[in-house]
Formats: structure tokens, sequence, C-alpha cells
């Protein structure tokens, strides 16, 4: 499906929907278990996908089955693992903390791009890392050393960098995805298997007697989460990536600490702190830094 509008104006849904993904995340931390909103997120996106992806993925059979593995790889990074790894760090750390470490996943795209692409890296964009990544470590250590020589930080803060890696990956290798696959088809296939690969943990998170509460509040989270940021989304952002490239596309990230932050404070009375302002100050100086070159 090929939206005929600005790829600049999906990017920019895509990061307000996403950042209301954090939002709400937190929100329903005590009432949703993080794996099983993973996998009824996904199990709804994939009932909205098929009736028109089915015709699409049928054609194109041939195609999927002889690239299984790749993207079955699609598929845990973007689907089981970021949003596990998300769902989980928002049960002990604040929504605005986790869309703040997470805006440095276009210094994390820059880094594997340099690592893995042939991307050159220039001294500048080097200093713009260590710059972003001194913010993160002050958010994660509340701009309190002592919190972190003595190994006492949040978890949360890190499942989300975590969660950083996986998506950053996905996305330097989205320019491997099979040729010639159309983008409902990738996306349908990637659900697929990214929910195969959730079942298991799932099984396991049911196992040990965790469940979901009943209500309208859970099921107006869930539909939230099937068709913003999944469905729509990743729709927007696959087809942002392929027309603007991964790094560029990587910049409009930004926004989410933006929305994020306005967000929480507004529907979870989150507050924000000195130690987040420095944090995303010295983030946002490396991102600049890095991006410029």
């Amino acid at each position: 499906m090929h939206i005929p509008v600005s790829s600049y104006l999906l990017l920019v849904l895509t990061t307000l929907f996403w950042a209301g993904n954090f939002v709400l995340g937190r929100a329903m931390h005590a009432s949703i278990p993080p794996v099983g909103l993973v996998f009824w997120r996904w199990a709804g996106a994939l009932l909205i996908l098929l009736p028109f992806t089915w015709p699409h993925a049928r054609a194109q059979w041939p195609l999927l089955r002889r690239n299984w593995k790749s993207l079955a790889l699609f598929g845990f990074l973007g689907v089981s693992c970021f949003n596990t790894f998300i769902y989980i760090a928002l049960q002990t750390t604040t929504a605005t903390n986790a869309v703040l470490i997470n805006s440095i996943i276009p210094i994390a795209i820059v880094a594997l791009s340099w690592l893995f692409g042939g991307i050159r890296v220039t001294r500048l964009q080097a200093v713009g890392m260590v710059i972003s990544f001194a913010g993160v470590i002050t958010i994660i250590c509340r701009a309190d050393p002592a919190l972190l020589l003595a190994l006492r930080v949040n978890s949360g803060d890190l499942w989300v960098l975590l969660a950083v890696f996986s998506w950053a990956l996905y996305t330097f290798l989205l320019r491997q995805r099979p040729a010639g696959l159309h983008p409902l088809s990738f996306l349908t296939a990637i659900v697929v298997l990214g929910l195969l690969g959730l079942a298991p943990l799932y099984a396991w998170e049911l196992g040990q007697g965790v469940r979901m509460s009943t209500g309208p509040a859970t099921w107006a989270s869930l539909f939230y989460v099937a068709v913003f940021p999944s469905v729509l989304a990743f729709i927007f952002w696959n087809q942002a990536v392929a027309q603007v490239g991964a790094n560029r596309a990587g910049l409009f990230l930004h926004l989410m600490p933006v929305f994020g932050t306005i967000l929480s404070i507004l529907f979870l009375g989150e507050s924000f702190h000195l130690f987040q302002l420095a944090g995303i100050g010295l983030i946002f100086t490396g991102i600049c830094l890095t991006t410029k070159a």
C-alpha cells in the first residue's frame, strides 16, 4: 500500500503514534502484562491487515517462502523484541524516561551504518555519539554518578536501551528486505513470524498466572495499539524509509521526546525534572553533531 502524501508527514504521524504507545503502555502497565499487550497488539493488527494483504501474500507466496529467514529476522527485531522490551521497561520506568532514552535511535542507526554498512564516521560524528550517550547515562543515573557507580539504576531504563538497539538494527536492515516484495506482504509476513516468536513467551507469562484485566479501558488500549502504532505506523515508516533513507527518517524520531513528554504530562501527570532536561540537551547536541556531517 502506497500512501500518496509527503513522506515527512508520514514520519511525523508515525512518531506521534509511537509516542502515544509509550504513554499508553505506562498508563496500562498494571492492567495489561507486557507480553500479553505485545501479543494481542499484533494479533489485532494482523486481523486488520489480512483482508487487504491476503491477495498480495498469496500472489507472492514463492517469494515469501524463499526469504522466510530474513523475514523472520525482521519480525524478531521489529515485532517481538522492540515492543516486548519497551512494555517490560514501562513496568518500572516512566514514559518520559523511556521516550527520552529511545530518542538515541538515530545515533544507533548511524553507529550501525558505520560498523556494518561501510559508512565513514567523522571525528565530529564520533564526538556527537559520545555526547548523546552521556545524555542517556545522565537520565539513567538521574544525574547522580553515585547511583551509576553503585549499579543502582532503574532496570526499566536498561530495557529501553535494548529496545533502541533492536529498532536501530531493524531500520538499518530494511535496505536488505527482499526486492519486489509488496509492502503489505512484507508487513504481514513479519507480523506472523513475530507472533510465532512471541507465542512461547506469552504461554510462559500465562503459566505464571499473569492475566490482563477486562473492561473498556483495556479494549480501547488494545484497539489503539493495534491500529495506530502498529498497522498505520509500520506502513508509514516502511514507506518513508524506502523513499528518504534510514538515516534521514531516523532524524524524525527526535519528535518522539517532544510528543511523549507532552502526552506524559497531560495524561499521566508526570513531572519533567532537571536531570531529564540535562540528558535530552546532551542527546540533542550529540544528534546535531552526528547528523550535521
